[in-house]
């Protein structure tokens, strides 16, 4: 039998950290390439259970908590951002290491904070699986907020073809996803575990938190289906072209092939306009032409010369110099070409468009090289377009700011009747990263109840309804969405959209996740402290030495 222990010991010691590894490797399954995104619902089992049970003879502790969960966000980050090796390996690792200081933090607030006291009460088990599920839905959002900004791949965000269930985003933001997704994995250990004391101890009690959890899920569901079978708002219509002209970043970048991009652009888009659907309004993808629309005047006279054929409008996006800074900028032209809105990127990629630090600290410079050479400044507040061949005004969005919930409300804010994203996922070649891109942008309809058109230079290019459902996209018969050519389609608008609470408050749900979480840190931390003290107190005081 002593045998069998020492056989049985390292297993017991290296098991919690397969258990991690493969927690991490399940939640990575849940996006793209994969996409499994049910796996969500159990991914968190096996590391919440190396963390809640560590077994006898196991020392048990903060750290033993924080290795696990970083062990599991290494595998969860790693695989899912595999992506960015197109780009560059040592970023890649970097972020992902930096990034699985989240889920360690999380893991030991698990530890602590957030477990239950006896397994067997509905009450306490509730309490810490609803505090779990808020100090992850916490961590999420100071990841999304906090340097780099990089809220990529939530949690909820694995569930966003779940179309009914994401809905309760237009209270919650993406986060009350997270924390249903978050929740029902704690309270699938607790209950399990509970189920087995009750067995042994032959008393079996009805399980009104596993019902609760239950009843929480039911009601988003409940509540996305009341939302889509409401009474549809009164809606203008407007017809799009997107053009995607899928040019490699090596072409785009090399000054020598302006004139066949530029030809390729216009290509397409000529293309779009001969045909009998004229388009309300033409797009064209983030930095679409080679010099900057405004500062070079062949590239004005191309693009002016398309735009004085349409009687639609001309949207695009363009690098943009002026006395007040050089800007990643998107242009609408109106009245053929007579008129001009522009918005100025408020949110900037660090390593992508601009390099912290730059001057005080030029390791980041030496590493990134000659990838960014300068730097971009970011927009002073958002500007809503307004079309001039329908009545309907526009929320432009670059690049990755249709990732961020919290920036992109501030359109609807303003009166935005539908989003126009353009972007540039060239960069990341044909991997994973655009379809990554799409899953969190489709949200930011859900959140506004406001339908989307996105450009694309290479990647997504597609039409979103209000619900957040993809309803056009370019690809090939097989679903190759990584194409050259022009994407036709017609989006509903709201004439007047109703603001969503989301929309009006932003991550109201998320900051409060994080108030509780500290609330109950700081309870925890104040218990231990007493606890300590009454200890400390109760031990007799050491007898005197006799003279």
């Amino acid at each position: 039998m002593s045998g069998f222990r020492l056989r049985a010991t390292p297993l017991r010691a290296v098991l919690p950290w397969i258990l991690a590894l493969a927690g991490g490797g399940v939640m990575a399954l849940c996006f793209a390439p994969v996409g499994w995104g049910n796996l969500c619902w159990v991914a968190l089992v096996p590391p919440v259970c190396a963390v809640w049970f560590p077994g006898p003879q196991v020392r048990s502790g903060w750290r033993r908590a924080a290795g696990i969960g970083y062990v599991f966000g290494a595998a969860y980050f790693g695989a899912s951002l595999f992506w960015l090796t197109t780009l560059t390996v040592p970023g890649w690792a970097a972020l992902a290491l930096f990034l699985s200081v989240y889920p360690a933090v999380w893991t030991v607030f698990l530890d602590t904070v957030a477990r239950p006291r006896g397994w067997l009460g509905s009450l306490d088990n509730l309490r810490a699986c609803a505090l779990g599920a808020a100090g992850w839905v916490a961590l999420e959002w100071l990841r999304g907020v906090l340097f780099p900004q990089f809220p990529w791949n939530s949690a909820g965000i694995a569930l966003g073809k779940n179309i009914p269930l994401i809905q309760v985003a237009d209270i919650t933001g993406v986060g009350g996803i997270s924390f249903l997704v978050v929740m029902a994995n704690l309270m699938a250990v607790a209950s399990v575990r509970r189920l087995l004391l009750e067995i042994r101890l032959g008393a079996r009690r009805p399980h009104y938190d596993f019902a609760a959890t239950v009843g929480l899920v039911v009601l988003a569901w409940g509540y996305g289906f009341r939302q889509m079978a409401a009474p549809a708002p009164a809606t203008t219509d407007f017809t799009f072209a997107s053009v995607q002209p899928n040019i490699p970043q090596s072409v785009r970048n090399d000054l020598r092939n302006e004139s066949e991009v530029l030809d390729c652009l216009a290509r397409h888009t000529a293309t779009a306009l001969a045909l009998a659907l004229r388009p309300d309004i033409v797009l064209w993808p983030e930095s679409a032409t080679p010099r900057p629309l405004f500062n070079d005047q062949a590239t004005w006279d191309t693009v002016r010369g398309l735009a004085a054929e349409h009687a639609g409008d001309f949207l695009l996006g363009t690098i943009h110099f002026s006395d007040r800074g050089d800007f990643n900028s998107v242009a609408m032209l109106t009245a053929r070409g007579e008129e001009a809105q522009m918005y100025h990127k408020m949110h900037l990629v660090p390593f992508g468009e601009y390099i912290p630090l730059r001057n005080s600290f030029p390791l980041f410079a030496w590493i990134v090289g000659d990838m960014v050479p300068g730097d971009f400044d970011p927009g002073p507040y958002p500007v809503v377009f307004e079309m001039g061949a329908k009545p309907v005004k526009l929320g432009p969005l670059i690049c990755f700011e249709d990732v961020l919930g919290d920036l992109a409300r501030q359109f609807a804010l303003r009166g935005a009747q539908a989003f126009a994203v353009v972007t540039n996922d060239g960069w990341f070649l044909a991997s994973a990263g655009s379809h990554q891109h799409l899953a969190h942008a489709v949200f930011r309809c859900a959140e506004s109840k406001i339908p989307m058109i996105r450009s694309a230079n290479s990647g997504v290019t597609c039409a979103v309804d209000r619900f957040g459902a993809v309803k056009e996209i370019l690809q090939t018969e097989t679903g190759d969405t990584f194409v050259e050519g022009v994407l036709f389609g017609k989006v509903s608008a709201p004439v007047s959209p109703e603001l969503t609470f989301y929309a009006r408050n932003g991550e109201v749900f998320a900051i409060a996740c994080l108030a509780a979480s500290a609330l109950a840190a700081a309870g925890y931390f104040r218990r231990r402290r007493k606890e300590k003290i009454s200890a400390i107190s109760a031990c007799p005081a050491p007898a005197k030495p006799e003279p």
